[in-house]
């Protein structure tokens, strides 16, 4: 339930808005014992951060001084126009990811506006001194002072000491300026590029770096990596310290640049320190670990620097969440648990709350994952898939949630930042998708985030979904908002604890070494034992290092004595390329005690095929869970 007033395009618009989302399980908590009650709802207020004018189209010229009288660009109107950076030190603004278009041709001094580009927002309703609340910062750098530069500009994070802009494989530095400073200019910047070495002999253009997110301290990044494990597509985590080579002596470009140094792989490949695993002193018997560190794709850290924030193997059947490893200790804390899909997130500055980009209230995954503590075992075979039906395409099911640092437990499930009536144009129309990643400001008291408006073609045509006008100015289809929790007071930000250099639960990497293929158990008939009652049998069939599929049946099967679990799963995955798989999925289960509960597919079973890219749903067949009398089915084709 949510009380709100519509966000208004000019001054605040209050949004009190109570709990996020209703409880979906009533009766057994599925978070620690000792968490405390849930925190009252908040009130906040939205409303859109100032962005440049929207080219009326993509053409040369087409931004006129008409459209921008100080001549200082115009935004291209579509759908990944921009993309949310985070707060600067001093809390006033903010770092973005934008496209221009239509500028002049050269030497007209506007030309240099055109592409994507980093810019500078004001957050306190100030402007620049041009006048503008905006201000480029690469616009017009010239040759010499961005050399080797190839990368579009991505997640732009400001570095501690306030020179300095992390830009995913970039890095902007001002040199002796802060980059809010009216002195640090394009002519006075300079881009340098991110290199990871990965040969032995040190040549080449180094290895895929992407979701590159800045540590706290300033010196270290994490980052993911693109595999391949088993036949499928696959990514790890790495954690690196960046250092600046003014003259390197090989690799490419060889020319100024920062290289990634003493990295670490967040994983480690040992068959003993996977999740899931056979029992190495009862070999038929097959455990999980929940405290196993299984880092999959690196979303970025604790405010403190102590933490790493990641996607992981799934503590539930089909319910991906985001997971917290200590970089020290490997102690695994699990942040979010709603069976919807989480992914982007980040921590308040004094590590209390989290606020995630979630699917939760869109029902889109409740199909799959409605039925709560099911074992994850044929998330051997079924993760990638499941993960992928979290978007369709264009259309985006992400909202902010505010979560704090206990997690969902109970009736609580967050709150929801921008939950409002749903009014088109609005700060709560469905329409308007949450975009990676929400930033905090550092003081706490608010949180920006990115939001874009369902496209084609994930609307209109054969999509019965519908394709809605953008009443933004110029129609365009991106926007910047910024969330003030209102009754908030100011925080300090933790003391920052610096990186380790050795990851003692992962792996030193190995310059020249291929990523490890996860090792997961063996061909064969396995038990496992509830941990309060009960037990499953669950065959696991191989095609070479690829696990094919996963049989799990469940006799009475309980994990906390309040909810048991009977019947039979059984999911078989086809690599139909790297990363376009094929489930056949058979499911009848049953749930009773505190929670009556049934996931069932229809009798030839569900088929779903779907691209972990593209994203567009498409199966034959059914898969229904029903929880305490609510029905959740599968989203339509194509949707």
């Amino acid at each position: 339930m949510a009380i709100t007033r519509p966000v208004r395009r000019r001054g605040f618009a209050l949004i009190t808005a109570l709990l996020a989302a209703v409880a979906l399980l009533q009766g057994p908590s599925w978070a620690e014992d000792r968490a405390p009650g849930p925190p009252a709802p908040e009130r906040i207020e939205v409303e859109a951060l100032p962005l440049p004018p929207t080219a009326p189209s993509e053409e040369q010229g087409a931004c006129t001084r008409a459209v921008n009288p100080r001549g200082t660009g115009c935004l291209s109107a579509h759908w990944d126009s921009l993309q949310a950076g985070a707060f600067t030190s001093d809390g006033r603004h903010i770092t973005a990811v934008v496209e221009f278009t239509g500028a002049p041709a050269a030497p007209d001094p506007a030309s240099v506006y055109k592409g994507q580009q980093v810019i500078l927002i004001k957050t306190d309703g100030r402007t620049f001194p041009n006048g503008d609340p905006w201000k480029c910062l690469t616009c017009g750098i010239p040759a010499e002072n961005r050399q080797g530069v190839t990368h579009v500009p991505d997640h732009p994070q400001p570095f501690p000491d306030g020179r300095r802009i992390h830009l995913g494989n970039t890095v902007l530095d001002c040199g002796r300026h802060a980059i809010t400073s009216p002195r640090c200019t394009p002519q006075r910047a300079h881009l340098y590029p991110i290199r990871w070495n990965v040969t032995p002999d040190g040549s080449g253009e180094g290895g895929d770096v992407h979701e590159v997110r800045l540590h706290p301290d300033g010196v270290h990044i994490g980052y993911s990596s693109v595999a391949r494990s088993g036949g499928r597509f696959d990514q790890h985590g790495y954690l690196g310290r960046l250092e600046f080579d003014p003259a390197p002596s090989g690799g490419e470009p060889l020319v100024p640049r920062y290289d990634v140094t003493r990295v670490n792989r967040l994983y480690d490949p040992a068959p003993e320190k996977q999740p899931v695993r056979a029992d190495p002193r009862h070999p038929g018997r097959l455990v999980f670990d929940p405290q196993a560190p299984s880092v999959g794709e690196l979303r970025g850290f604790s405010k403190d620097g102590r933490e790493v924030f990641y996607v992981g193997h799934p503590h539930e059947s089909a319910n991906l969440d985001l997971f917290a490893a200590d970089l020290r200790t490997g102690e695994v804390r699990r942040v979010t648990a709603h069976p919807e899909y989480t992914d982007p997130v980040d921590s308040s500055p004094d590590d209390k709350w989290v606020v995630a980009m979630d699917t939760r209230g869109s029902d889109r995954q409740m199909f799959v994952a409605g039925m709560r503590g099911v074992p994850p075992v044929t998330d051997l075979v079924s993760t990638a898939a499941v993960s992928s039906v979290r978007n369709n395409q264009h259309r985006r099911f992400f909202q902010p949630y505010l979560i704090d640092r206990y997690g969902d437990r109970g009736d609580y499930a967050g709150q929801q930042l921008n939950a409002g009536d749903g009014r088109p144009g609005s700060a709560s129309d469905p329409n308007w998708n949450a975009k990676a990643d929400p930033h905090w400001s550092p003081n706490g008291t608010s949180v920006v985030y990115a939001q874009r408006l369902v496209s084609a073609p994930s609307c209109g045509g054969v999509n019965p979904l519908p394709c809605p006008r953008s009443t933004e100015p110029g129609g365009r289809r991106a926007r910047l908002m910024i969330a003030h929790l209102v009754d908030r007071e100011p925080v300090r930000t933790r003391h920052v604890v610096p990186a380790p250099d050795h990851i003692r639960w992962g792996e030193a990497y190995q310059v020249g070494t291929p990523a490890p293929v996860r090792p997961y158990p063996p061909q064969g008939t396995y038990t496992m034992r509830g941990a309060a009652t009960g037990s499953a049998t669950v065959q696991i069939v191989r095609n070479g290092v690829e696990v094919r599929s996963v049989t799990a049946t469940y006799r009475h099967y309980s994990d906390d004595g309040r909810v048991f679990l009977n019947g039979t799963e059984s999911v078989t995955r086809t690599n139909l390329s790297l990363t376009n798989h094929r489930l056949d999925w058979h499911s009848d289960l049953v749930q009773s005690g505190a929670v009556r509960a049934e996931k069932k597919t229809s009798p030839g079973g569900f088929h779903l095929t779907i691209d972990v890219f593209d994203t567009e749903f498409n199966a034959t067949g059914t898969l229904t869970t029903t929880v305490d009398g609510r029905t959740y089915t599968q989203p339509a084709n194509g949707t």
